[in-house]
């Protein structure tokens, strides 16, 4: 029965997401139930789309990511794939009417990863939109499961959203991207000159699409905005480690927070999503 290789196809995805992300994973756990398999399933697919680009070294990337291309829109096409991944994310394309549009463009950004990019503003702009804006795009058109006037209005929040979120993995995995994988994603930013006043700009910019971005997470429907409010206070939290960590360390370590402080903070973020948001 096909009944059975879609609910597959969802664990699959699910378990990927646990995998790779406690603190997604926690996140999606406080969405309603009937949201939470779409969300595993777009960020199984993003997840598979990273791994090629970040973790297959020894593989010819340029044509593993070409052939997730072409099988991407070969199952958007047939509606069906025997990847358990695409196979749960053609079905949330589909039912959530996801504009394709968002999906080439997260592929286009992937594609930057494979190449030497010297980011200038434009270039930045244009791989954080794909990379990170277009995925809190596509997860805001399940939460407003269709609306397209709600989807409209609740847009520019969501992509300042992912923005954030994708700024403070640049600051986070630095040490990484520059010494494993050899990039640099800021704009004219030089990382051997790397120090505390080009940390704190960017962080300036940081804070302020933060800050909009609540504004958003406050409007959107019950069933997905604590799991959104969620994500934002483990990233904040994360944010403001980094925050309170000299430059010359952000570039030779990784900045964690433990799995012990995700379950705190999911505690405290309930208290306070309780008194603040209602």
């Amino acid at each position: 029965m096909k009944k059975l290789f879609d609910e597959l196809s969802y664990r699959v995805s699910k378990e990927t997401t646990k995998q790779y992300s406690t603190s997604f994973s926690l996140g999606i756990l406080a969405l309603s139930p009937k949201i939470r398999n779409p969300i595993y399933a777009v960020y199984g697919y993003v997840r598979l789309a990273d791994e090629i680009v970040d973790s297959f070294h020894g593989y010819d990337k340029e044509k593993l990511l070409a052939k997730f291309r072409e099988e991407t829109a070969q199952a958007l096409e047939d509606r069906i794939s025997l990847n358990p991944i695409l196979q749960s994310f053609q079905d949330t394309v589909h039912r959530f009417d996801i504009d394709q549009k968002l999906i080439n463009q997260f592929l286009d950004s992937m594609q930057m990863d494979l190449q030497k990019v010297d980011y200038n503003s434009d270039l930045y702009k244009q791989y954080i939109l794909g990379s990170a804006e277009v995925v809190g795009l596509m997860c805001l058109q399940i939460f407003v499961e269709g609306n397209v006037a709600e989807f409209e209005r609740l847009k520019p929040f969501a992509m300042k959203l992912g923005s954030a979120f994708q700024k403070v993995n640049f600051l986070r995995d630095m040490k990484d991207d520059y010494q494993i994988l050899g990039r640099s994603y800021f704009p004219d930013v030089d990382i051997t000159l790397f120090d505390n006043k080009i940390k704190a700009d960017i962080e300036k910019d940081i804070e302020k699409e933060f800050n909009e971005a609540l504004i958003g997470i406050k409007k959107l429907p019950n069933s997905s905005r604590f799991g959104v409010y969620l994500a934002y206070r483990y990233y904040i939290s994360l944010f403001r480690k980094i925050k309170r960590t000299s430059a010359h360390k952000i570039i030779n370590q990784r900045i964690r927070i433990s799995n012990s402080k995700k379950i705190s903070l999911m505690m405290s973020s309930y208290l306070q999503y309780k008194t603040s948001f209602l």
